[in-house]
């Protein structure tokens, strides 16, 4: 088997020239080092890639990587930058190293044109903003500016309210599907999330409403419960990229006029309510998904008030 190659000349001339075997195009020979979850992720990264490099001509198996310079990789990571959030953006650039590594290493990059092309600084992630709870307030402008029928207003409120009501990762969101989705009881099946554990988590009441409204709109097919809308609101049933989320509560918060925040927020935002009601922490541990009661600790910001408060429940024998 051997890459696609069409006949048209991508920008910079950085199409292959001809066919490749798999056994020796850099990006293949990485990813098939790679496990089953992975090379989805990373074949997701290699493809933007290879589409800001040639205009969308090329995908990262009709790119010719070993063509790459220093000249390319940095406008690369200038445009990831621009693009993705650090965390992200910094995981796309590792796989650039990788597959310029592979490259080197199949004798298709000089010594010196490797090194100086995978010369680049992780982009550094102070842009990325505090960890910080969210208000009920806040929560609330973010769902005002989805008050509309259009199909994007209404996924993305649907995904405002799981967020807040079960405190999941964006990558557990993006990966959930239809049939994870239980109306009746107000659950999701979150599988195989961080290190390979699944769970089921809670709607509260008023938030199953909003999902089904979605439901509407998206119908009833098997497939991503969250996919992309396409320009004039044309639906893919596809899972969207965790780098989604960021974009889209990014767009909401500016809409609301609201201080920065991060996807994490609400999941911060979650465990900290759950705590200041009172649910003892194995229990918010659990609908985590965290592996120790001491990493939902972290998460914690009821503040020297509450310790104060809860001491007076104690009772002093008096002389």
């Amino acid at each position: 088997m051997t890459p696609h190659r069409t006949d048209s000349q991508a920008p910079d001339n950085l199409k292959l020239a001809a066919p490749v075997p798999l056994i020796l195009h850099p990006a293949a020979v990485y990813l098939s080092g790679l496990g089953k979850g992975s090379q989805a992720t990373i074949r997701y990264s290699l493809n933007c890639i290879a589409e800001l490099l040639t205009s969308g001509e090329c995908d990262a198996l009709t790119l010719d990587w070993s063509k790459l310079r220093y000249h390319h990789t940095a406008a690369v990571r200038v445009a990831l930058m621009e693009k993705f959030a650090p965390v992200t953006a910094n995981k796309m650039l590792s796989a650039l190293r990788r597959v310029l590594l592979e490259a080197y290493r199949l004798a298709l990059m000089e010594a010196t044109d490797y090194t100086k092309a995978v010369d680049l600084p992780n982009i550094s992630a102070q842009s990325e903003p505090k960890g910080r709870a969210l208000t009920e307030s806040e929560i609330a402008a973010l769902l005002k500016t989805c008050d509309s029928q259009r199909a994007i207003d209404v996924r993305d409120a649907a995904i405002l309210v799981i967020l807040r009501g079960t405190g999941i990762r964006r990558a557990e969101l993006v990966k959930l599907e239809l049939s994870d989705f239980n109306p009746t009881e107000g659950a999701l099946e979150v599988r195989k999330s961080k290190r390979g554990k699944s769970r089921r988590v809670y709607l509260p009441r008023s938030a199953i409403a909003f999902v089904e409204r979605w439901l509407l709109v998206r119908g009833r097919e098997p497939g991503a419960l969250f996919c992309r809308i396409r320009k004039g609101g044309r639906l893919q049933l596809d899972h969207m990229h965790p780098d989604a989320i960021w974009r889209i509560l990014q767009k909401r918060g500016e809409m609301a006029g609201l201080e920065s925040f991060s996807p994490h927020d609400f999941r911060r935002t979650f465990c900290s309510d759950l705590l200041e009601a009172g649910v003892d922490i194995v229990t918010v541990q659990k609908l985590a998904g965290h592996a120790s009661p001491l990493t939902t600790a972290k998460y914690d910001r009821r503040g020297e008030e509450t310790k104060r408060k809860a001491v007076q429940n104690l009772s002093i024998p008096q002389l």
